[in-house]
């Protein structure tokens, strides 16, 4: 979708659809004829979030959008307000979309508007025989304000179009989207440098565990780095670290058949981690940054690991692996070692690890677990910034103690369930290092998530919160 801004008045921008937003207790600024102050006033338009009302007036199409109170509409409700708009508009054939930026708000709430509609706006159709509508849909957006809100309008086009390619990648079934086709899709970004380890180098390199999860399937893994490291820029290099098992059958620890389907999602925060850098190096942040994506298969066959079977990591560490169900960690052991290696001074990787994370906490959270109390709290504000919340939840020597082995160092899952999504990232925290660490667990957020402005399907969580990690803690903001 192309996006524009412009300084003139709405009805100037030659759009179909006009969008102007009601705040509760505030009455429409800029009426364009005074028909939509009196559909306001006559209850007729809502001023609650997420209530629309279309009209018409001086031979124009307005949809007069509630936003609920101004003192609560941050950028989130922007956001939902976007999206809930896009589902109208699609019904109304619009191809070009003008919304009327409301006064007094800040770059964050302009970048909303922007991210609400392309992601709300977003659709799956690569495998389709026949589109299912004649209509060529919504396919610009322009945003009309008193002064120039061009920068943060492009900012957030580009973190968009990040997200939305993070779920073209995980939507694409594991009969394409194979480990090989993340290798090519990361050697299309531009402004990176791509090393890859084939099945060949990762037993060369030493990763015992990713490699035992790999040798069930005859599909080649890839262990893929994409670094972006601007030639002017000395900071401390930032590692991001993905799960990427582009199907997870649970291997000879078979999963039911009941929703095996979906565990082709189970690569979400390998695309995450591959878009998010991306967009960085688009967006030419001033950092350094390696991104480390585990990408393989989990099968059962004559090659596969078994319960019980006990391999060495990267680092040293022996692991028996008595559920070969719980290979994600298996792949993330390496993966940081890995990302170690290249110097990474600040970690997190994202990963639909555990079940149990979406009991905790359901879809509105990622779980989140650190190391570092700084590190946690500079990732949870930035997900508060995009939308992509997390909740912090708990490391203790307790639940170390459950992953303890008896024939290895360690075992990859514990026979007592309770506390397992701790006792997941307790694993993890044994090869994160001595740098701050922080592990995202997104199983429940990473696809289906019920957000206005997330369809069906593949969410791309995660690819705002870490650039908006990376480009770290915003200055005062320019009110508009």
């Amino acid at each position: 979708m192309d996006v524009a801004t412009t300084t003139d008045a709405p009805p100037s921008s030659g759009a179909d659809t006009i969008v102007v937003g009601v705040f509760e207790d505030e009455g429409i600024k800029h009426d364009h004829g005074g028909v939509l102050q009196a559909l306001v006033d006559s209850g007729e338009a809502k001023r609650a979030l997420r209530k629309l009302a279309v009209t018409h007036a001086e031979g124009r199409r307005y949809i007069v959008a509630g936003l609920g109170a101004r003192k609560d509409f941050d950028p989130e409700r922007a956001r939902v307000a976007a999206a809930v708009v896009v589902g109208r508009a699609k019904e109304l054939s619009t191809r070009v979309l003008c919304w009327e930026v409301p006064h007094h708000v800040t770059d964050a709430h302009v970048g909303a508007l922007v991210e609400g509609t392309l992601l709300a706006a977003y659709a799956f159709g690569e495998y389709k025989s026949e589109t299912s509508s004649d209509s060529p849909g919504l396919d610009t957006l322009i945003l009309s304000a008193h002064d120039d809100v061009s920068a943060p309008a492009a900012r957030a086009a580009v973190l968009s179009e990040a997200t939305n390619s993070a779920r073209n990648l995980q939507n694409r079934p594991a009969n394409d989207l194979t480990p090989e086709a993340l290798e090519a899709r990361a050697r299309e970004l531009e402004g990176v440098s791509v090393d890859v380890l084939d099945r060949e180098g990762i037993v060369a390199a030493g990763m015992g565990a990713f490699a035992c999860v790999a040798q069930g399937s005859h599909v080649e893994p890839r262990l893929i780095t994409v670094r972006y490291e601007p030639a002017d820029v000395t900071g401390p290099l930032l590692g991001f670290v993905g799960k990427a098992v582009t199907f997870d059958s649970g291997g000879i620890s078979i999963k039911p058949a009941a929703k095996m389907h979906e565990m082709k999602f189970d690569m979400s925060g390998g695309a995450a981690v591959l878009e998010a850098v991306g967009a960085i190096a688009r967006l030419g942040l001033p950092v350094r940054v390696a991104g480390v994506i585990g990408a393989t298969e989990n099968l059962p066959s004559g090659h596969a690991v078994k319960p019980g079977d006990i391999v060495r990591a990267k680092s040293g560490v022996t692991i028996e692996v008595n559920n070969t169900d719980a290979e994600g960690r298996l792949v993330l052991a390496d993966c940081l070692a890995h990302a170690i290696d290249l110097g990474a001074e600040r970690l997190v990787d994202l990963a639909t690890l555990t079940g149990a994370i979406v009991v905790a906490l359901g879809t509105p959270y990622a779980g989140l677990f650190a190391n570092d109390d700084g590190w946690a709290g500079e990732i949870t504000r930035a997900g508060e910034r995009t939308g992509e919340s997390v909740w912090r939840m708990p490391l203790h020597p307790d639940y170390e103690k459950l992953i303890e082995g008896r024939y290895a160092d360690i075992v990859n899952s514990p026979t007592d369930r309770g506390g397992s999504a701790s006792s997941a990232a307790e694993f993890l925290h044994r090869f994160a290092g001595d740098v701050p660490w922080a592990h995202i667990d997104i199983a429940a957020g990473a696809y289906d998530n019920g957000k206005p402005y997330t369809p069906k399907g593949g969410a791309g969580w995660g690819v705002r919160l870490l650039v908006e990690l990376a480009n770290g803690e915003p200055a005062s903001p320019d009110i508009h």
